[in-house]
């Protein structure tokens, strides 16, 4: 795809995105009743939105011009954070975390994959050298303290001499015998076709009733073949296989992933010229222009002096340096325009002076009845759902401007290389230069207004001093407040020395390379029709996926998000065993190179013992995570950290070390800190209810895989490990059989089956579903009754009783004050 095909599909976007943003006030800005017709609106609005999140991220990972390139990451951010917005606004309005679409995308017209949330590109791409470097570090670390993670992963199992000997035994009596049988076949052969040969030699055949034999076994032959390929070629073409190229890779996609490696070659190279113009372009507008704009301010604030001298009879004050200087009074206004809001302001001062007279003289009182009616109609008003102001809104509307001002009309005729535009860079480092040559200016005029005033009316100069150095008195005051309160353990240690400490105590450990992409899945396509008969339907695992890039990667992926977005802390994923919550966790670190915190109770076991040693290990936990944000703090069985009552065998581990240390963690991270807890259970029934979910702010529920789920998971992890999918293979019987078994089971299943020998006899003999299902049988599923718990107990979440009170018949508003009362 050109660079003008990506330039349109800018193009088409930034339109979508302009009439959305028309929409949504209209819509959102009028109160209503209608729970269904309120999330209708905000599920329509978060569809689109996603829609125009997915252009504009390929469109800003691919377009190579530096200045556009910068406009589109500003309404990217914008975008990802309204989205999280509406997420959070859908989550209070159906009292789940979990949403279904299906009536939604139809009546737009989409496919369930078109709701997928992609990771942007630019979390790792930007910062990829970052991440390397600091790969490299850990790896040196752990080389020199001699924790080697390669031996950790194959432990060598012993065996006794006896045993040992009897397996070379069998081993060796088998080769013996196999060589034994393939001679005692030969001789058996040989002594069959010197039979063969014989009778044949006595008969006499005729040749014509030989070749009508020959030409019935290859008309029968090839009849067979030629039906095969007919039915074959009518799978294909309804669907129901896939086509003979289909998992090797074309030559358009080599071709493409070509360009896309020198398109990102040649967005760096535009990127460096972009940074060394910005400077060369400003030092040149210095020497060119500088005296120019220096004489023209100090021309227009002298003017505007003598217009204020001639208008009121005195000097203005002149404003402070922390207030803006003069820059606050001549922001884009001519002197004609100031000396118009000189007197504007006048005459409002004496409106105002006439007003509060009139107010002072009689002010009526309120009756009784007449606060019964106010009150009734603010409770009126408050039962009325109404959208809470955006952070976001704003930030899209200014980039929609610059893009109609700047870049919807431009002729780029010029530019084929699209490269960067000067012309632009000089209108920003104009008002930048402008500003810098303001604050010299303001020093001078300044000092030239006291000449002025004492010259004039000196009597007006002292007090204005001294109010001036009471005030400053009192800022520093605050500030010295504020510095006795934050206490730094460490701070005669430098940050590469506390991380050597955390990697060496087994505290900062290396993250998985797995990607989100891995945690493969299915749609939930009986959602909304589930819901509509109250049946509360498990979530999918793509659900899961996508809640875990909303969470989780966006906010730790972009700074401008995390900050406005609502802020999320901790996060909970609970579970049954071997369905993917410690691979989602080294997801999260993977997609946006964050650190990796283990802080679970065993491996914090015996380390930095006692309440200062464990006070100094948080505290260098958080320092480290701060100073090389993002970063994830990983609780491993964090239920233990909760427990009701610690089993005997585990009290030598204090488990509970962390309990009360990590509600003060929460308070006190900011929106600046890139950092999130995440928790991961089997046994969440183990914990304390009330504590546990103080501390998590979002609880979600990994389910095992359903049908579809497990039909997609046998076909991919087959393949991955080396198996082909032929006729012979009954997938849909594989995922039937195996309902209730998890992606860990099936993992261990196809690895046990597909060994390298297995590997190599695929073409004589093709794999069967009997091979998978007879490995499977000696390995526990996850019970209904297993699941059944874990909703239980999510019920009774404060989220899942808002939930459950809304479904019984309880209106959201009092599920919230009751969930409100009971937390």
């Amino acid at each position: 795809m050109s660079n003008t095909m990506y330039n349109k599909m800018w193009h088409q976007t930034q339109e979508a995105l302009g009439a959305l943003l028309d929409k949504e006030p209209q819509k959102m800005v009028e109160p209503q009743r209608n729970q269904v017709f309120i999330f209708q609106t905000l599920a329509t609005f978060y569809i689109k939105y996603v829609q125009i999140f997915r252009n504009l991220e390929n469109v800003y990972d691919q377009i190579v011009h530096p200045q556009k390139r910068i406009l589109i990451r500003k309404v990217l951010d914008g975008v990802m954070g309204r989205i999280l917005e509406l997420k959070n606004e859908m989550v209070e309005l159906e009292l789940t975390e979990f949403h279904y679409f299906d009536d939604i995308l139809q009546d737009l017209k989409l496919a369930p994959q078109q709701l997928d949330i992609p990771i942007p590109k630019y979390f790792l791409k930007e910062k990829l050298e970052v991440i390397k470097g600091r790969e490299k570090i850990l790896a040196q670390i752990l080389a020199d303290s001699g924790i080697d993670t390669s031996e950790m992963k194959f432990p060598v199992k012993s065996m006794p001499f006896d045993q040992a000997v009897k397996l070379i035994q069998i081993a060796e009596r088998a080769r013996q015998g196999r060589l034994r049988a393939l001679f005692m076949k030969q001789i058996y052969l040989q002594e069959y076709r010197a039979k063969q040969s014989k009778t044949l030699g006595k008969k006499v055949t005729d040749s014509w009733a030989a070749a009508l034999c020959i030409q019935k076994v290859w008309r029968r032959f090839h009849q067979c073949k030629k039906t095969e390929k007919l039915r074959e070629e009518e799978m294909i073409f309804l669907g129901m296989n896939p086509p003979p190229l289909f998992n090797e890779v074309s030559a358009t996609v080599i071709q493409a992933e070509k360009v896309d490696r020198l398109r990102n070659e040649v967005q760096m190279k535009h990127e460096e010229d972009y940074r060394e113009a910005l400077v060369t372009i400003k030092n040149d507008l210095k020497l060119i222009e500088g005296l120019d704009i220096k004489e023209n301010l100090q021309d227009q604030i002298r003017h505007w002096f003598i217009e204020c001298r001639n208008l009121t009879g005195t000097f203005p004050d002149y404003p402070d340096i922390e207030e803006g200087g003069s820059a606050i009074i001549f922001s884009n206004k001519t002197i004609q325009q100031v000396i118009e809001d000189i007197i504007a302001n006048q005459e409002e001062e004496e409106k105002n002076e006439k007003k509060k007279k009139k107010k002072k003289e009689k002010q009526p009182k309120k009756t009784k009845r007449q606060k019964k009616g106010t009150k009734e109609k603010n409770k009126e008003e408050d039962e009325k759902w109404k959208m809470s102001p955006s952070l976001f809104l704003p930030a899209m509307k200014e980039g929609c401007n610059a893009y109609k001002e700047i870049w919807m009309n431009k002729d780029e005729s010029w530019n084929f290389s699209q490269d960067f535009d000067p012309e632009l860079i000089k209108e920003e480092k104009r008002k930048e230069l402008e500003s810098e040559i303001r604050v010299q200016v303001d020093e001078l005029m300044r000092q030239e207004l006291k000449n002025l005033k004492l010259a004039v009316d000196r009597e007006r100069e002292h007090p204005a001093k001294v109010g001036k150095k009471k005030k400053k008195g009192k800022k520093g005051k605050k500030k010295e407040k504020k510095t006795k309160k934050d206490k730094d353990l460490t701070a005669d240690r430098t940050i590469e020395s506390l991380y050597k400490e955390l990697v060496e105590e087994g505290l900062l450990i290396q993250a998985l390379k797995v990607n989100l992409s891995d945690y493969i899945g299915e749609y939930s396509y009986l959602g909304t029709t589930l819901r509509q008969v109250s049946i509360e339907p498990m979530p999918s695992l793509l659900d899961v996926r996508q809640l875990i890039t909303l969470y989780g990667i966006w906010p730790l992926g972009s700074a401008a998000v995390h900050e406005k977005a609502p802020l999320v802390k901790s996060l909970l994923l609970a579970g049954p065993s071997g369905v993917g919550k410690k691979m989602l966790v080294h997801a999260i670190c993977t997609e946006t190179g964050a650190n990796l915190f283990n802080l679970s109770s065993s491996n914090i076991a015996g380390k930095y013992p006692g309440k200062n040693g464990l006070q100094m290990m948080l505290h260098a936990v958080f320092k480290v995570a701060r100073q090389l944000q993002p970063s994830v703090v990983w609780i491993e069985d964090t239920e233990k950290t909760f427990y009701k009552k610690v089993p005997n065998a585990e009290k030598t581990n204090e488990p509970k070390r962390l309990k009360r240390h990590l509600p003060q963690i929460l308070k006190l991270l900011k929106p600046d800190d890139r950092i999130l807890i995440v928790g991961t259970t089997r046994r969440p029934f183990d914990a304390e209810l009330q504590p546990f979910c103080r501390v998590y702010q979002k609880i979600i529920l990994v389910p095992r895989p359903d049908y579809a789920s497990r039909y997609v998971l046998w076909k991919q992890i087959i393949e991955r490990n080396g198996g082909v999918l032929t006729s012979a293979l009954n997938v849909s019987c594989l995922a039937k059989v195996t309902d209730g078994f998890t992606q860990g089971h099936i993992v261990k299943v196809v690895k046990a089956v597909l060994t390298d020998q297995r590997i190599r006899r695929q073409i004589h003999k093709p794999l069967t579903a009997v091979e998978f299902i007879t490995a499977i049988t000696s390995m526990d599923p996850v019970y209904k009754e297993e699941e059944e718990s874990f909703k239980n107990w999510y019920a009774k979440t404060p989220l899942g009783k808002k939930r459950a009170l809304a479904i019984t018949g309880g209106s959201t508003e009092k599920a919230k004050d009751k969930g409100k009362r009971k937390e």
